[in-house]
């Protein structure tokens, strides 16, 4: 388990994660979302106190990293797949972290056969590329067998078969009991994989909700009717938990909290003809795009002369958050 409580980090006038409280639980995927410049690196660099907070406390198991006598046995984190000697192979890193601990060579060996490393475990890590750098990243991570498990952008770099990989892990880690932490900039895989959300913005929690909870706060299941009464369609479908909205003067009405199905019944019974129904689902990354819309720090300029100004998008997934 992972609580921070009032947790800030400042760098000058520069306040990068302010007051922070939230509570990763064991047992499910807890996804770490924010815009570039969010705070979310600064954040998990604190909880395995890498960077020291300006304000508050953040634990881990219910103690500080520091405090752990052996910590990569507590919680196993990938910050930067990287940041390892590019002369040692992957063997070579992995034991060396292991020899830290008295971690087994079988247990090395176990990781290594993991992440697929097996073809290049004697091959110097300078070479990697970078999803080969990541799935080493992670054996380090997985290395102690945790408890708790800290990965930052774990599937940046990886080719579909290793995306689908992580994504079982992740999933499989969960479902042992641990508690998996992780970020991304990759809506699509966050939608498929967590459980849990946390999300900030400029340093600020935005939200401590689930995928299904925030996706319905953004509009949730819609359908679009194209009618030849709009009106009288209005009040053929009214009832308790139906939102209906659309243009005066429109044909084209849009509905929430009724399935396409019930709608195409009620106007058939009515006898209201239909020109369209079509049911839309709020994405992750809309819901997403929605809640961070003011916090963006980094917005894309104009590339062509005269051009519209480009949509508020988040930046290459991998870069500094």
């Amino acid at each position: 388990m992972i609580e921070a409580h009032q947790l800030t980090k400042r760098y000058g006038e520069k306040t990068a994660v302010d007051r922070l409280d939230f509570t990763v639980k064991p047992g499910t995927v807890t996804g770490f979302l924010g815009p570039n410049g969010a705070g979310k690196s600064t954040t998990m660099r604190m909880i395995v106190g890498l960077d020291a907070p300006s304000g508050g406390s953040v634990r881990v198991n219910g103690r500080r990293y520091a405090e752990h006598g052996a910590p990569l046995q507590e919680v196993g984190a990938l910050l930067e797949a990287k940041s390892i000697h590019p002369g040692r192979s992957a063997f070579n890193h992995l034991n060396t972290l292991a020899l830290t601990h008295g971690i087994p060579r079988r247990r090395v060996e176990e990781v290594i056969e993991l992440t697929g490393l097996q073809t290049v475990a004697r091959k110097r890590a300078g070479a990697f590329s970078l999803g080969m750098g990541q799935r080493l990243g992670i054996a380090a991570a997985l290395l102690g067998d945790p408890a708790t498990v800290m990965l930052d952008e774990p599937v940046n770099g990886l080719d579909p078969e290793g995306v689908l990989w992580i994504r079982n892990l992740l999933t499989g880690l969960a479902a042992e009991g641990r508690t998996v932490f992780v970020s991304s900039h990759l809506m699509s895989e966050m939608a498929l994989v967590a459980d849990h959300l946390i999300v900030v913005g400029r340093g600020r929690l935005l939200a401590d909700t689930t995928v299904h909870d925030l996706v319905n706060q953004a509009g949730g299941d819609t359908v679009k009717v194209a009618s030849e009464d709009p009106a009288r369609l209005r009040e053929v479908l009214a009832g308790p938990g139906v939102e209906i909205t659309g243009r005066a003067g429109s044909e084209e009405l849009e509905v929430a909290g009724m399935a396409a199905r019930s709608i195409g019944m009620k106007a058939a019974a009515a006898g209201i003809a239909l020109f369209e129904l079509t049911p839309r689902t709020v994405s992750l990354e809309e819901a997403f795009m929605e809640l961070t819309r003011d916090a963006v720090e980094y917005h894309g300029a104009t590339t062509l002369a005269g051009a519209a100004p480009a949509p508020e998008t988040l930046e290459t997934a991998g870069s500094a958050a």
